[in-house]
């Protein structure tokens, strides 16, 4: 930035600072990042338009097409090669990149992210890549809030609260869907918004949503006409199916779980690649309607409208066939999170809820056809389609709340508000006997770095235990004399001193109440040696340990000050004094209202 930018820059801080106060700047820069990520939204999704339309355009419908078995590979390699060798930075994993910087790095998220998450993911599912475009819109979004963030010298929670604003941009724009946007962003990304932000929160869902009407139009993303009302009578059907969502995401969870760990061990990124790329087309070529977002298959499940399991297919000559449709449903459901972890782990971008979705109506509508092929009673399929959607939701991202509205929402399926709240309740109770985390976060919460509701909790996440070492702590080597112990000590304003080697490897720690009743004993200043007054704490703290472990040791131990280690080497002390200060100006950073 040049000098001259940099005063312009200045200039404007100092008189925003004397006229604007923190609230209302909150409130107008939520507008103007939710006009933003609407916009990067629309961009999202007319370039995967674009690029499926010329893709697709000429393909024959009663008829495969080979083309299938190589698209997805062309998209991947492009995505692959623009990552590793253009940018040369690491694009993520939308959703689950803004939760990590949301508790481990004070919602900072590189300058990059703004702009390759859009790149890649358009190339990714308009190549067929079989995900979604809200997880790329969602990282786009709190890339912008948090670069707008920095760029004006905002603290850290203000930069955390302009990236929940982006989130919900996000989703608003992306599905159209402003109610559903401000619950994703409580539930899901789990900021723990204050009152005053809630106002600004919800500026930057309309703003976003806005800019989506503008430009893509104000209809609902899958229109849904109710053709039969929801019945009491059907209420146990509705229970039973919220337990088989639940089942299902459970199974979806696992899955997506044991593919990412299988594309992990591989190391090469080529054999990634290809091992994806061949496995994606085949499975597209034999099951066309798992290319790309699924938005079209899941408007055909809601209508009752079969044509998307047998277009461009080699099945299309069994498209009135009961047995082979209720077959392919089945299929579909299985395979679909296959093709999504395959596109993940070989190098592609893009989200979950699109997948998820697609599930979900096959799901529901292959629980209702199968009831219905028995001809012992019968229940509405286009219904079970909807509510299926919220169910795989609710229980794949443990979010029913989300489920609920975003269904009712981006389908105007509002009249069956009952069977959404009973499915999606259920699915999510069902899963949290298996799963105790979403495929959001599952991973950070296995290694520790999941933020949480849970006020104690998300505080200690953000604390880190490297700020906090103290360094002023006067060392002793091991072989020196009491006397050279003892001159040590008169300059030192600690009563704690630590006992490394030449190499600053930890050998133990020397209390001043220890040796208080021989440091006047000149005679013994020669003969006594500091190894025979040193002890090993039973309590030692790493530098990787996050600040809930070193807050249990603290309460275990009872001690005060504990050593701080790096590889065994000694790098400084971390008192409770400082811990719990810090702890207090953090906690009332974050609740000011």
């Amino acid at each position: 930035m040049s000098m001259k930018k940099q005063s312009l820059l200045g200039r404007f801080l100092l008189w925003r600072v004397r006229h604007i106060s923190d609230r209302n700047f909150l409130l107008m820069l939520s507008v103007v990042v939710g006009l933003a990520v609407g916009f990067a939204a629309v961009v999202i999704k007319n370039s995967v338009f674009f690029i499926q339309s010329l893709l697709t355009s000429g393909f024959t419908i009663n008829y495969q097409n080979y083309l299938y078995f190589i698209y997805p590979a062309v998209g991947l390699f492009a995505v692959v090669i623009f990552i590793r060798f253009i940018i040369k930075q690491s694009v993520g994993h939308g959703i689950p990149s803004v939760l990590y910087a949301i508790s481990k790095n004070n919602g900072q998220i590189k300058r990059h992210n703004i702009f390759t998450s859009i790149i890649t993911s358009a190339l990714t599912v308009g190549f067929g890549g079989s995900v979604g475009l809200e997880g790329p819109t969602v990282a786009t979004g709190g890339a912008i809030g948090s670069n707008l963030g920095r760029a004006l010298h905002l603290n850290s929670r203000q930069i955390t609260q302009l990236v929940g604003f982006a989130c919900a941009g996000a989703m608003s724009a992306i599905f159209k869907a402003p109610i559903t946007a401000i619950v994703f962003v409580l539930e899901v990304i789990m900021i723990d918004m204050t009152m005053s932000a809630l106002v600004p929160l919800l500026m930057a869902s309309v703003s976003a949503a806005l800019t989506s009407y503008f430009f893509l139009g104000q209809d609902v993303l899958y229109p849904f006409e109710i053709k039969e009302k929801f019945m009491i009578g059907d209420v146990h059907f509705y229970i039973l199916f919220g337990v088989f969502a639940g089942l299902v995401s459970v199974y979806f969870t696992r899955m997506y779980v044991s593919i990412e760990r299988v594309f992990s061990r591989i190391k090469s990124w080529y054999y990634k690649l290809l091992a994806g790329g061949l496995s994606l087309g085949i499975l597209i070529f034999f099951l066309p309607s798992l290319y790309g977002e699924g938005y079209e298959a899941i408007n055909s499940c809601l209508n009752g409208n079969y044509g998307y399991l047998f277009d461009n297919s080699i099945f299309y000559i069994y498209k009135n066939n009961e047995v082979v449709i209720l077959g392919l449903i089945l299929l579909i459901i299985l395979t679909k999170i296959i093709a999504t972890s395959v596109t993940f782990g070989s190098g592609g971008v893009g989200g979950i809820f699109a997948p998820t979705l697609f599930m979900g109506a096959n799901t529901g509508l292959f629980f209702a056809k199968t009831y219905n092929y028995f001809d012992i009673g019968h229940i509405s399929e286009s219904n079970f389609a909807l509510v299926g959607m919220a169910g795989l939701i609710s229980g794949v991202l443990h979010a029913p709340l989300t489920a609920i509205f975003l269904i009712a929402e981006i389908t105007g399926g509002y009249g069956l508000f009952l069977p959404l709240m009973i499915v999606s309740v259920i699915s999510y109770v069902t899963i949290r006997i298996f799963e105790k985390n979403s495929v959001y976060t599952i991973q950070l919460a296995a290694r520790g770095e999941l933020i949480t509701h849970h006020k104690d909790k998300a505080t200690l996440m953000r604390m880190q235990v490297k700020k906090l070492i103290e360094t002023n702590f006067s060392t002793i080597n091991a072989d020196a004399s009491l006397g050279d112990l003892v001159k040590v000590v008169s300059d030192s304003h600690r009563n704690v001193f630590p006992v490394v080697d030449k190499d600053k490897t930890f050998l133990g720690i020397v209390f001043l109440d220890d040796i208080r009743h021989i440091m006047f004993k000149p005679e013994m200043y020669d003969n006594t040696y500091v190894r025979n007054l040193m002890f090993m704490p039973d309590i030692i703290v790493q530098t990787d340990e996050s600040m809930e472990e070193v807050a249990q040791k603290f309460h275990k131990s009872g001690k005060y000050n504990l050593p701080v280690l790096k590889d065994d080497k000694y790098v400084g002390f971390i008192s409770r004094a400082n811990v719990f200060s810090a702890y207090r100006k953090l906690l009332k950073e974050f609740s000011e209202d």
